[in-house]
């Protein structure tokens, strides 16, 4: 069990997905602060709070670990933040507050082990060559497409170009097996390739 400091935010981060952000809240100001002077990194849990309400620090919320990859000082105590995201957590209970911000103890949230297979690498290479006919449907250039490595989770890496739903986002990061997230990356990439037509070919 691990305690992190935790900020809401309309905003899913995925695991090695970079965000910047924009500190300005006291209390998150504190956070950042304590995170910078402790090496700690803190948790993102996604929540808007006129869906949801007020955040209740719930057990079994799933988020990700941010990791201060760069911090810029601005006036009035503000910054400017690159986080990275780490590795999933759930609430496992929230912590008396003893400082400005939510601090709750959290266990990892992994996938469901499976045996390694050929298979999950097939799908991988399936996923990314849809992924890159979307891209060329867009006539964007093949050329400016990052390198994805198909010897890990390839998931992580190809969701945060899908711009969906923030819960269509939440749903994802909270699914347990790369086979079950390359399907659903399967269907938006193959709707898009669709939605071209005669254009994609």
């Amino acid at each position: 069990m691990q305690q992190v400091p935790l900020f809401p935010l309309p905003l899913v981060l995925y695991p090695g997905a970079p965000a910047p952000l924009h500190i300005f809240e006291p209390r998150y100001r504190q956070m950042v602060a304590d995170c910078l002077e402790h090496g700690r990194d803190f948790g993102i849990v996604y929540h808007d709070p006129d869906e949801h309400g007020p955040f209740l620090m719930e057990r079994g919320r799933v988020g990700t670990l941010a990791h201060i990859e760069e911090h810029r000082a601005l006036p009035e105590g503000r910054s400017l933040i690159l986080v990275r995201g780490g590795h999933r957590f759930a609430i496992e209970r929230e912590r008396e507050m003893a400082h400005l911000y939510y601090e709750a103890d959290v266990l990892p949230f992994e996938d469901d082990a499976v045996p390694r297979s050929p298979a999950i690498r097939e799908a991988r290479l399936q996923t990314l060559e849809l992924f890159t006919a979307v891209i060329e449907a867009l006539d964007e250039s093949p050329e400016d497409m990052p390198a994805f490595d198909v010897a890990h989770d390839l998931s992580f890496q190809l969701a945060p170009a899908v711009h969906i739903d923030l819960r269509w986002q939440q749903s994802f990061l909270e699914l347990r097996s790369e086979a079950a997230r390359l399907e659903r990356l399967d269907a938006v990439f193959q709707a898009a390739v669709e939605a071209r037509g005669p254009d994609v070919g």
